[in-house]
């Protein structure tokens, strides 16, 4: 097989060029800039638990030996887990720390899930302009006195422009929204997981922090 003869500058023009124009035109700049960020993140690598977990081991160490209001937060260069760790130990109570990352997952899903949905409709919009490559190809025919060469090369152009938004609607655009889906999926498992584990560290000296009230208290 000749995979040269498988690039057609023009239909792949028109193919490529009017998906992402009409999806711009569609969606807006904003949500073409979020669908650009979420697609970067799939470059990046993925959240380490374990890491996160390690990184946060001498807070809970803090924790368990002196109690929440001596712990000082350890950065661990995620900025959401920061600020919600900062939060935490702010008001003392493992709740804040539930609620931020509430938040933070409502805001990051939702980036994710507009980006899934731009990438999906491209996916849309693509075997729509392979038809309209097909229509164009077929438009050069004249129809005075064809040529063989001219007929063979319009057919040719008009069934690559069929094949590329086909190919552009499935094998790219439409496993892109489902990688981007699929990431933010894991990576909320992952974050859910080192949120319950910290809390569960402060919800262990919770009784220790009552005692430490009412001692007050009576005194």
């Amino acid at each position: 097989m000749d995979f040269a003869h498988l690039f057609e500058p023009l239909p792949a023009a028109i193919v490529v060029g009017g998906t992402l124009v009409s999806t711009a035109l569609r969606t807006g700049r904003s949500d073409c800039l979020h669908t650009l960020q979420e697609l970067g993140g799939l470059l990046r690598p993925r959240l380490d638990a374990d890491r996160l977990r390690g990184d946060l081991a001498p807070l809970a160490h803090d924790v368990r030996q002196d109690g929440v209001y001596r712990a000082r937060a350890h950065p661990t260069g995620d900025r959401e887990f920061d600020e919600a760790i900062d939060a935490m130990i702010e008001a003392r109570t493992a709740s804040v720390l539930m609620m931020r990352h509430a938040v933070q997952r409502k805001r990051r899903l939702a980036r994710a899930q507009l980006a899934s949905a731009t990438l999906s409709l491209a996916a849309d919009l693509a075997p729509v302009f392979g038809l309209a490559g097909t229509l164009v190809s077929l438009s050069q025919l004249s129809g005075r006195g064809i040529a063989r060469s001219m007929f063979m090369g319009a057919i040719s152009m008009s069934v690559m422009a069929t094949l590329y938004g086909l190919l552009l609607a499935n094998i790219l655009l439409a496993p892109l929204a489902r990688a981007v889906e699929r990431r933010a999926e894991r990576e909320e498992e992952s974050r859910q997981d080192v949120v319950d584990w910290l809390a569960s560290q402060f919800a262990s000296v919770a009784p220790r922090l009552k005692r430490d009230h009412r001692i007050a208290e009576l005194a």
